[in-house]
């Protein structure tokens, strides 16, 4: 018994079976005209997802790339302002030397101090450096307020003392220079003297200075306090007597006096209590501003007696070893940034290094195979022409082409 096929069939059946190859070729010809083998998602779900899964690894890793330009740009303009600052203070350094020859007078050493003023200010300008942008190097978080300002001491700074970064790889962050604050403010220094107090009475101390250079040690210095019928205190060197056995000094107090150690003068007031300590400490940090504006201070005073012969000497032993002290510190900046500076290199390698990695995984994953898709591509055409005219010679075939 045969099969009985309606017209409408044969007509629903090429239709459908022309459409499905017609599908297929368009797909193969948009896959030869992209490149691409997975022109959409269903082509092949797995690679598809695996191809999004590293191109946005790739377009991460290009993002580092820039962030790394960017910190490169900023470590560079810190370097060219802290070589800047290393030939002044290298200059600096030269006259306080020339300052220190005995056969000078008041007036030779004021034409320094006039050379020195101009250093100054240039320090601060140098100081107040901009990048690239216009933002200001050494303010820290603040890159648009300027961050230091002349004043009686020196300089005063008014950015904080925030680390710029940023994340130049996966796991990496860099920073772009130093604040300010840690660059000009924090420096190691010899010769200054602050004040303190463990007390529960209402005496307060103040910052020590020099009186007489030549009996200056440096040393750190207690108070001790005993309140009975009058008010006496007692000092103790601790740097020589940390047990504080011994003390090297007594006396009554008077509120507001001066006290003399060591060659350091400094004065208590107010009410202190029975057990009261205050002390007397060299403190570890010196501004740079601060110390070429008493550099300044020294050639600008007049010598004339001994004592003051020997003020200005311990001045400019004390100025040689504290702008020692800042060439340092911006030297050892300056390695850092070189150091850092390397490492961007070092990461742009590997960045590119993955860069290539990812697009080869790309590749793999969608590049198409011409041979097989133009092999392919001409098959379907040819099935599809061959459809096409099976199905005009079957939709030709009807029972009333025998009744004529």
């Amino acid at each position: 018994m045969g099969i009985r096929i309606s017209t409408n069939t044969i007509f629903d059946r090429g239709v459908a079976r022309m459409g499905e190859l017609q599908s297929d070729l368009a797909r193969t010809q948009q896959q030869v005209s992209t490149g691409r083998r997975i022109t959409s998602p269903s082509d092949d779900p797995v690679a598809a997802a695996r191809a999004l899964d590293v191109t946005q690894s790739k377009e991460i890793n290009e993002k580092f790339a820039i962030n790394r330009r960017n910190a490169q740009e900023g470590l560079v303009a810190s370097e060219g302002a802290l070589q800047n600052v290393t030939t002044l203070l290298q200059d600096v350094k030269t006259l306080v030397v020339s300052a220190g020859n005995g056969a000078l007078d008041d007036t030779q050493r004021g034409y320094i101090s006039t050379e020195l003023k101009g250093r100054l200010e240039e320090l601060i300008g140098l100081a107040n450096s901009r990048d690239g942008a216009g933002a200001y190097i050494f303010a820290g978080y603040q890159s648009a307020t300027q961050p230091f300002t002349a004043s009686a001491t020196g300089a005063t700074y008014a950015g904080d003392q925030g680390q710029r970064q940023m994340q130049v790889a996966t796991s990496r962050q860099i920073e772009v220079g130093k604040h300010g604050y840690e660059m000009f403010e924090r420096i190691a220094s010899k010769g200054v003297f602050t004040g303190s107090s463990i007390s529960t009475g209402t005496g307060t101390i103040s910052s020590a200075v020099v009186a007489d250079a030549r009996l200056v040690k440096g040393h750190g210095y207690d108070i001790e306090f005993t309140v009975g019928g009058t008010t006496t205190y007692e000092i103790f060197d601790v740097t020589n007597d940390p047990g504080k056995t011994t003390p090297i000094a007594t006396g009554n107090y008077t509120s507001g006096s001066t006290i003399n150690v060591d060659g350091l003068d400094f004065s208590i007031s107010g009410a202190p209590a029975n057990g009261d300590i205050f002390t007397i400490r060299p403190d570890g940090n010196q501004s740079v501003f601060t110390t070429l504006k008493n550099l300044i201070t020294a050639l600008d005073t007049p010598v004339t007696t001994p004592l003051e012969k020997a003020k200005l000497t311990y001045d400019l032993d004390l100025a040689n070893v504290n702008v020692d002290k800042s060439l340092d510190h911006v030297l050892t900046a300056r390695a850092a940034i070189g150091s850092s500076l390397k490492e961007i290199d070092s990461l742009d390698s590997m960045g590119d290094d993955l860069n290539l990695q990812y697009a080869s995984a790309l590749s793999d994953l969608q590049d198409l195979d011409y041979v097989s898709a133009i092999s392919s591509l001409t098959k379907q055409q040819t099935v599809l022409q061959a459809a096409q005219q099976s199905f005009v010679k079957v939709s030709g075939l009807s029972l009333f082409n025998f009744l004529q």
